[in-house]
């Protein structure tokens, strides 16, 4: 994958935002021990005319603002995502067209839990390396469901980055990268539920920081790397506490995971975590950081990254765009009222 990789970026996170001691006010006592165990300040919440499709386009919007690339030369996308707005109709249809993509285009709605959008970026970088187009775009994005007074409602937000994938002008190489995959059933949700339940404590040990850790020391393994080689590294973020207790088993410091660890701020974007954390990483990355990238996806598994920075990053407009931590910037609170009102949880037929 050497001479592949990110040519451009952009993140997208909604405004409202709901503080995570206003959800615990609601729950008493339970909400309270909960809040306090997640590392979470605050969560993004999407407005009512925001889903997963309009910050796919925001976010493809902002990478294209960032370069010079013709959306018409765009071959493929690839949207990963757990809340799609349409069980059957794609959200990639409608970001290709809001971006002036041509109809000769790869579409494809990816599922895989919170590493459906890593998914994205590996088969867009496979279709560059083997010449079928001259750019993917891969983007994780989603509006996050969580049933009342559940531990997840404390965390489950809203978000999303695109990242364009190819050969020319590559701001990030991607030197390689790695999958590890079991039968976890840690997080789930069946068909016609309106919320996704999960395994308590179960989604700790055998499930995160097994992947995580699993996916992180192999791929390291494969590229003759340790944790001191890279500048940053970003792991999947369901909580403000398993990235950096993931990155000390793996050997690596709270400083190499800071810049990209954006969940105390904004909550768990699922398919947007790690790649918002990404986004923020190249917000201020310099030629030569190298990067390493772990998603998790429960059900279960994890899509590693190992890339470098390029002196092309210093030409991209990164100017063009918000940086992610300008998005965190711009907020305004609500209460849980407005809060229950803009996620549906007063609906009723």
């Amino acid at each position: 994958m050497a001479d592949v990789g990110i040519v451009s970026y952009g993140g997208s996170i909604p405004r409202l935002r709901i503080k995570a001691d206003e959800i615990a006010k609601i729950w008493g006592k339970d909400g309270s021990r909960i809040s306090k165990g997640l590392g979470i300040n605050e969560k993004s919440v999407p407005s009512v005319d925001q889903d997963t499709a309009t910050i796919s386009v925001e976010a493809a919007r902002y990478a294209l603002k960032r370069c010079s690339i013709d959306p018409q030369d765009i071959g493929a996308i690839y949207i990963g995502s757990e809340s799609h707005p349409y069980a059957v109709k794609p959200t990639g249809t409608i970001v290709g067209e809001a971006i002036g993509a041509t109809p000769d285009l790869m579409v494809a709605d990816y599922e895989f839990a919170c590493k459906a959008g890593t998914a994205g970026v590996q088969n867009c970088a496979a279709l560059v390396k083997a010449d079928y187009i001259r750019y993917g775009l891969a983007i994780g994005a989603d509006t996050a469901q969580a049933a009342p007074g559940d531990a997840l409602e404390f965390s489950a937000a809203a978000g999303g980055a695109a990242f364009i994938i190819g050969r020319e002008k590559v701001i990030t190489t991607i030197n390689h990268t790695y999958s590890y995959t079991t039968d976890t059933p840690d997080f789930w949700r069946r068909s016609e539920s309106k919320y996704p339940k999960h395994g308590g404590r179960f989604t700790g040990e055998p499930a995160y920081f097994k992947h995580v850790t699993s996916c992180a020391r192999n791929l390291m393994e494969k590229v003759g790397t340790t944790p001191s080689d890279y500048t940053y590294a970003i792991f999947h973020q369901p909580n403000g506490k398993f990235p950096l207790k993931a990155a000390k088993m793996l050997g690596f410091t709270n400083e190499q995971v800071h810049t990209g660890l954006i969940v105390p701020y904004i909550g768990n974007t699922y398919s947007g975590a790690s790649l918002v954390g990404l986004a923020a990483v190249l917000d201020e990355a310099k030629p030569g950081d190298r990067i390493l990238l772990t998603s998790y996806g429960s059900g279960a598994g994890s899509d590693g990254f190992d890339m470098t920075v390029t002196d092309e990053i210093e030409h991209l407009a990164r100017h063009n765009a918000p940086s992610i931590q300008q998005l965190v910037a711009q907020k305004s609170y609500i209460d849980y009222g407005t809060y229950a009102k803009m996620t549906d949880l007063l609906y009723w037929e």
